[in-house]
């Protein structure tokens, strides 16, 4: 299975400007062979919109949607992407799943970040959200969510294979610590793939610290972006990794809880 993500700067308040920067990088995608592309937290609306998020925010089978599925359908690539999700009077941080026609799957953040995102959304309950694309079985979190090793945890106890995560990591002194030795951790202590998808550069509100990166469950790189540029990675994820990880390190086998 072919693996894309896609670190991008997105515009702040400018979906259509997002869109088309996402439509692209699936094509882009596509021309390498990918199965699958992820996009970073908040990419639709731009994490920095701040107070016109309410506004931004669509039910999940809203244009968005309509856009993405058409470029899913044209290409053959699903895509996964945050976006500000309007439920009644709610707004939730959420992530949007594409796959052509498909109805589209929703996860929502359980864990928001500081005083910014508690202003803007609703917390979700805690879930372990799967799906199935191309023989892979992968669950959804999306940023500080994965900072919380119960949440990547009850991901692989329900059979996930790899954790997708859009995030949206601000630049700070121990950004790298969470981007580059957290989350190899993160895969490896659970036997499964983590993908990890940041924004780069800055909005009004806030500069990204990029570090985009796909983990194995061995704990390698497959793939790294740098801190600056927008950059499409890809990377293979080979079922084979999954088994023989929690063969050499089988924690979820002799996990006993008191």
């Amino acid at each position: 299975m072919r693996l894309a993500i896609y670190q991008m700067q997105a515009k702040a308040g400018d979906v259509g400007a997002n869109l088309t920067s996402i439509e692209g990088s699936i094509r882009r995608a596509a021309a390498q062979g990918a199965n699958l592309l992820v996009a970073p937290e908040l990419a639709l609306p731009g994490y920095g919109a701040g107070p016109a998020m309410a506004a931004l925010a669509e039910a999940p089978d809203g244009a968005s949607w309509r856009r993405l599925a058409a470029v899913s359908r044209e290409t053959g690539v699903a895509i996964l992407a945050g976006f500000a999700e309007k439920s009644g009077d709610t707004v939730y941080n959420s992530s949007l799943f594409v796959d052509g026609d498909e109805p589209p799957v929703v996860y929502r953040k359980s864990h928001l970040y500081g005083p910014y995102e508690r202003g803007l959304f609703a917390a979700e309950k805690p879930s372990a959200r799967i799906i199935e694309h191309a023989g892979i079985r992968f669950g959804m979190l999306i940023c500080y969510d994965v900072e919380f090793p119960e949440n990547v945890r009850r991901l692989a106890q329900a059979g996930a294979q790899a954790a997708l995560v859009p995030t949206a990591l601000p630049a700070s002194d121990h950004a790298d610590f969470i981007a580059r030795r957290m989350i190899p951790v993160r895969a490896f202590e659970n036997q499964l793939f983590v993908a990890y998808v940041n924004h780069c550069g800055a909005d009004d509100r806030f500069a990204y610290a990029g570090l985009s990166g796909v983990a194995a469950p061995d704990g390698t790189l497959l793939a790294a972006a740098g801190n600056v540029v927008e950059e499409l990675l890809i990377a293979d994820l080979d079922p084979s990794a999954f088994r023989q990880a929690a063969e050499q390190n089988p924690y979820l086998a002799d996990l006993r809880l008191g």
